[in-house]
């Protein structure tokens, strides 16, 4: 396909975006050409999310102009800029959980009409194509509710694709992804890029960017600070733009002698989760990073843990004690927290105020004679704001107002309140900025350092690195392999994690 690499496809002009006294977009002026890929970073709150859905309709700018293959968009609206091309594809997929795969790509690609019989060998050899596209081992006939994060995600983008995309909206795309399905990620967006398809990159994994973006745009308070050739700029440079200061201490990790085993599983297993055999100790202030990829088993054996599926052979021991976790409710009577990898469906409830996420877990602990107190909440809300250093001004904000490291605080305090004795942590920080996750990493070493256990589920390796005492790795849901810090490398960890080694 011939297209003229310099000429934007997509052009804003000084878009302004206010919502009551907070200006989320302060002029803000962008573009990008045809098959490009333009990265957009910055700090959570940086204006990046207001930014994309000023692209796609969902609001209405204060003032600015949008410009798409050299039209300006006087009105824009979802359905406006689907009809010109632009398709977002979320970090949190906005899927049809009840339907098809198939059904959800067909409606959202196929012409509406009464009259039009439907043919559904066309609409499932067409989600077949696109799936194999994106390189998804998905059937399309599975249920979307039955497939993970990472499914999602990649059913999301073939989706996107099925509609004739000419502007591709990537918000962490890779966020919920493993290492081959990121790789085959990259190859379709090659692919897209050859065709002249413009995309628009949010992502806080900086590493990634110098091997997808041509281009990145840094945002910082609803401002444009810059924009760069990627091949021009490094990671260092670029977290010095985004937080207007250098960040040398990305990985505060505190060193702790770590006490007492407080959780032990022996010979763990549950059939229903496809967990096998698992034997491990995790000790008083003691961080032990769970590494493995996608698929591993690691959130299976988290949901086990905390009693959502419960094992079916093996025991689990809490200080020194069995201990049987039929149920989440059993798991908190014993002392275990457990923060879900999916934020926004699991972590925070999106529409409730602050200090009610915060009290959800302990409501008899501010309860009076039946009745929530809410005195009694809003001083325990405020503690764990002030604690935490959570950015709001007040516990009765929305929790979907807060930025999404914010909203990560505001999961982790909800545990807190039920004073645990261990917490498991799945990907802590996905999808948050550098700054967001230095503070997250804070926040985690003080913990340890007062004592908590703490078994953190992560797929970033400098992540795991950065603040494990110890390292466990999972392949088809069992342990492989299990080492010290001080005797771990990225390299023994992806070997073990791809099954290619037996544990030493």
């Amino acid at each position: 396909m011939t297209f003229d690499p310099t000429r934007p496809i997509l052009e804003l002009t000084h878009i302004v975006k206010s919502y009551g006294g907070v200006r989320a977009l302060r002029g803000v002026s962008f573009n990008l050409r045809a098959g490009e890929v333009h990265a957009i970073v910055g700090e959570n709150g940086a204006g990046k999310s207001t930014l994309i859905k000023t692209l796609a309709g969902a609001i209405v700018p204060d003032s600015g102009t949008i410009t798409i293959e050299g039209k300006v968009i006087q009105e824009n609206s979802p359905a406006l800029a689907r009809s010109l091309g632009v398709a977002v594809v979320y970090q949190q997929p906005s899927l049809f959980a009840d339907l098809t795969v198939a059904e959800n790509i067909g409606l959202r690609i196929e012409s509406p009409s009464p009259w039009r019989l439907l043919k559904w060998a066309d609409r499932r050899k067409r989600a077949v194509e696109l799936l194999r596209e994106v390189g998804a081992n998905i059937s399309p006939d599975e249920l979307v509710r039955d497939l993970s994060m990472p499914q999602q995600q990649l059913l999301e983008i073939a989706t996107a694709i099925g509609g004739n995309v000419r502007v591709l909206i990537l918000d962490e795309p890779t966020a919920s992804l493993g290492d081959q399905e990121t790789e085959n990620l990259i190859k379709v967006i090659h692919r897209l890029k050859s065709r002249g398809v413009g995309l628009i990159y949010i992502s806080h994994r900086l590493e990634e960017l110098p091997r997808v973006a041509d281009r990145v745009t840094v945002l910082r308070d609803g401002s444009h600070v810059q924009t760069r050739d990627m091949a021009g700029v490094d990671r260092a440079e670029l977290i010095r733009l985004m937080v207007g200061r250098n960040l040398d201490a990305v990985y505060p990790k505190a060193i702790v002698t770590p006490g007492p085993v407080v959780l032990e599983a022996r010979n763990l297993s549950c059939y229903f989760s496809g967990v096998n055999n698992i034997s491990l100790q995790v000790r008083s202030g003691e961080i032990v990073g769970l590494a493995g990829l996608v698929g591993a088993g690691r959130t299976e054996l988290a949901r086990v843990l905390f009693g959502i599926t419960p094992a079916d052979a093996g025991q689990i021991w809490l200080n020194g004690s069995v201990v049987s976790i039929a149920s989440p409710m059993h798991a908190i009577q014993q002392g275990l927290a457990y923060v879900p990898e999916d934020r926004r469906r699991h972590g925070v409830v999106q529409d409730l105020p602050v200090s009610y996420n915060i009290s959800l877990a302990v409501l008899r602990q501010v309860a009076r004679f039946g009745l929530i107190d809410f005195t009694a909440e809003r001083e325990l809300a405020d503690s764990f704001i002030k604690q935490l250093g959570i950015k709001t001004d007040t516990g009765a904000a929305l929790a979907r107002t807060l930025s999404g490291g914010n909203q990560q605080k505001v999961a982790v305090a909800r545990w807190l309140a039920t004073k645990p004795r261990v917490i498991i942590l799945d990907e802590p920080t996905q999808g948050v900025d550098v700054g967001a996750k230095s503070e997250i990493y804070r926040l985690m070493s003080e913990l340890a350092r007062e004592g908590l256990a703490i078994l953190m589920i992560s797929s970033d390796l400098p992540e795991i690195f950065g603040m494990a005492d110890r390292i466990i790795v999972m392949h088809g849901g069992g342990i492989v392999g299990e080492m010290d810090r001080a005797d771990a490398t990225p390299e023994r960890v992806l070997e073990l994690a791809l099954g290619h080694q037996a544990a030493a």
